[in-house]
């Protein structure tokens, strides 16, 4: 398949609709490990990058926990993975976000059409309904949190009191990509289940099956090889000059605390005004930078903590200005520019 054909065929099904696996397999028998054991835990927190894997593999336990609800029938006894035919009518329904026994908080958009920057409390609400009705499933019933990191303050709460007195046959999978910036109430009453960023050629078999794509394909593996880990990062360089755009990101990045003007200009224009893809592949290259220096400094925490500090208090204003430009289709260059100021002031 050609470039040209990947750039058109970038967009990833979502976790849900997702049936190909790739990696964490310690993580994947973590689970049906518990879920067999007959005392599984009721609520988890699988944590990692973006991009890794982390909500399919919430969608892929969901689907065994709903298909197979006996966890001590022989099927899931014999089981050695959480693999659920795509014809099975529980992969079905949970594909077409249409299965009785799961629910999933996920941000929406408003009243306006426009989406949220975060998950609302009346979202978090519906799970009082959820565990409560008897009409619809029998048995099982999951909550999926996609992501827990954008419940605001009181859907988070919200959450909490649910999770200190879980209902009967009740699975919470709650995906987050900072785990540590949780709510300690939160993270004490989950299983912790981390995952590490994939290996390229998981990366690349995933992205493949994803685009539907020649495993030897030059942009492909070009990606792959970039991606650092994560899939939803090799599928971002995948659109049309994404991983030109990076590169150039990440050389301007380089230069900081300095930053030049003219070469902020160019980089806004090359963002242009609604193209998604490219603003994407900028914010990515902005966060890999953040988290390098981070764990640079992390490993002399006493003597950077004050930048530790700012770092990670730039990236989230950072992090909140690109998802408001996005949702509101708001001009690209402004965000450049704030970005690298706020950058700059704090690596000086």
């Amino acid at each position: 398949m050609s470039a040209r054909k990947v750039e058109q065929d970038i967009s990833a099904p979502h976790p849900r609709e997702t049936t190909a696996w790739f990696g964490h397999r310690d993580a994947e028998m973590a689970l049906l490990d518990a879920y067999r054991s007959g005392r599984i835990p009721h609520a988890w927190l699988i944590g990692g990058a973006q991009g890794i894997g982390k909500a399919t593999l919430a969608y892929r336990m969901a689907k065994f926990v709903l298909a197979h609800r006996n966890p001590l029938a022989p099927a899931v006894q014999d089981a050695k993975n959480l693999d659920v035919e795509p014809t099975d009518p529980v992969a079905r329904h949970v594909a077409a976000g249409a299965h009785g026994g799961l629910l999933t908080l996920e941000r929406t958009p408003n009243d306006k059409g426009v989406m949220r920057t975060v998950i609302v409390v009346d979202q978090t609400r519906e799970t009082v309904s959820f565990f409560g009705s008897t009409a619809a499933v029998e048995g099982w019933r999951v909550c999926i949190v996609d992501t827990v990191d954008e419940l605001n303050p009181q859907a988070a709460n919200a959450l909490l009191k649910i999770l200190e007195e879980p209902p009967r046959q009740s699975l919470f999978l709650l995906v987050s990509h900072a785990p540590a910036r949780l709510l300690p109430t939160i993270l004490s009453r989950c299983r912790k289940l981390p995952l590490r960023p994939l290996s390229t050629p998981d990366v690349l078999g995933a992205a493949a099956a994803a685009t539907h794509t020649a495993i030897d394909d030059p942009a492909l593996n070009a990606a792959a090889e970039a991606a650092e880990g994560s899939v939803a990062r090799a599928l971002t360089l995948l659109g049309g000059d994404a991983l030109k755009l990076h590169q150039r990101t990440a050389a301007l990045l380089a230069t900081l605390p300095r930053v030049d003007p003219r070469e902020l200009h160019a980089l806004g224009d090359a963002l242009g005004s609604s193209d998604r893809v490219a603003l994407a592949a900028f914010i990515d290259s902005v966060e890999r930078w953040v988290s390098a220096r981070l764990r640079a400094d992390d490993a002399n925490a006493n003597a950077n903590l004050p930048r530790l500090a700012r770092l990670a208090e730039v990236w989230e204003k950072i992090n909140r200005a690109a998802r408001d430009t996005e949702s509101y289709n708001l001009e690209r260059k402004p965000l450049v520019f704030s970005v690298f100021g706020m950058l700059a002031e704090a690596t000086r």
